[in-house]
């Protein structure tokens, strides 16, 4: 039987590889998308995935989710993210909300809206966080707590759907070569080398790898960092 994966941040990075090695190995993909014309930009690659508009930026767009996913899926995989660096001297309260709501309230509520479809598929979660979860630098202080509260948020569910046979997984990948990280070096005033961090192929295969485990197995947590650089 065909599998069936929600994928968020599917526009490009890890989401990106993560959708088509997905896609190219014949599964079912429902991307979800900030609007239609993201939705348009995606379908030449993805023709036969099930676009569904949801903003991560606006929560409340979140609202009629579970009536637009099917009712039974095998996966949910948390990828979309923002990063804005500041200083806590600096951030004002609507980075601090920019970030909330796109690293964190976002996906609990995606979560919520399609865990009646997972218990089905006795299906998996993957958050994708960051090692800044877990060692946060000066100016990522709104992006760590951030990605800091996804962990928890994963913990928290772990412990809540066990009894359904829900899997729940965190990766904490370093910094991966992504149009998201040339941007954070523009932030930071540095040079970009794509080569001295991790592809965004070597997140998806981990990412790939959860989501193969058998029902007998799975991998609460795992920390990719870059190996050269």
């Amino acid at each position: 039987m065909t599998r069936l994966h929600v994928v968020t941040g599917a526009g490009s990075g890890i989401g990106r590889v993560v959708a088509e090695r997905l896609r190219d190995r014949g599964d079912g993909l429902v991307l979800l998308v900030r609007d239609a014309a993201r939705a348009e930009e995606l379908r030449p690659d993805f023709p036969d995935a099930l676009m569904v508009e949801a903003d991560l930026a606006r929560p409340e767009s979140l609202a009629g989710l579970a009536g637009a996913v099917p009712d039974r899926v095998d996966s949910l995989v948390h990828v979309a993210g923002l990063v804005e660096l500041g200083a806590v001297a600096e951030l004002d309260a609507a980075s601090w909300h920019r970030h909330l709501d796109v690293n964190l309230v976002s996906p609990a509520l995606v979560s919520r809206a399609l865990l009646p479809a997972l218990r089905a598929g006795r299906g998996s979660v993957v958050m994708v966080s960051s090692t800044a979860a877990l060692t946060p630098g000066p100016r990522w202080s709104a992006y760590a707590a951030s990605k800091a509260g996804l962990r928890a948020l994963a913990d928290s569910l772990r412990a809540e759907e066990h009894p359904h046979g829900v899997r729940v997984s965190t990766i904490f990948p370093g910094r991966t070569a992504t149009p998201m990280q040339e941007q954070v070096h523009e932030q930071e005033g540095r040079a970009y080398d794509a080569g001295r961090w991790i592809a965004a192929a070597s997140v998806a295969d981990a990412i790939l790898h959860v989501l193969d485990l058998p029902e007998d197995s799975t991998v609460p947590e795992m920390v990719l960092r870059p190996g050269r650089g």
